[in-house]
């Protein structure tokens, strides 16, 4: 099994990952991490637990339960293979794509999900939610 440490300046805490040979997802502490250098770089990809993930979209949407169920099956057996996208404004957190892969992990009880995060403005959050 491979393992390495991610540390980075975060705003709220410190990022650790590992890898099994299973292809499992990435953990992380239950901390709330912020990416570094703000306004710098494209995405990141991390582990954030889903409690600190804001989902405004969730009354206005259903999910398939066929497809939540192969999801749950999938990350059980091989991880989650691709992370979902979050909005970060101003320590926030908001998703509003994969919404099948965050109701897989939260029926299977998992603390975390991976991410792949990129900033916003309080402008750009405005827009996802017209």
């Amino acid at each position: 099994m491979a393992s390495f440490l991610l540390q980075v300046p975060l705003k709220y805490s410190r990022v650790s990952a590992s890898y099994s040979s299973n292809g499992s997802v990435p953990t992380s502490s239950n901390e709330s991490a912020s990416l570094p250098g703000k306004g710098k770089g494209g995405p990141v990809i991390i582990e954030l637990p889903l409690n600190q993930i804001r989902r405004p979209l969730m009354r206005t949407r259903s999910n398939d339960p066929n497809k939540v169920q192969q999801l749950m099956d999938s990350i059980s057996q091989i991880g989650l293979q691709v992370p979902i996208d979050v909005l970060e404004v101003d320590g926030a957190y908001y998703g509003f794509s994969g919404c099948h892969r965050f109701e897989a992990h939260q029926r299977l009880g998992l603390p975390t999900i991976r991410c792949k995060i990129r900033r916003g403005t309080k402008e750009t959050l405005r827009h996802h939610l017209r």
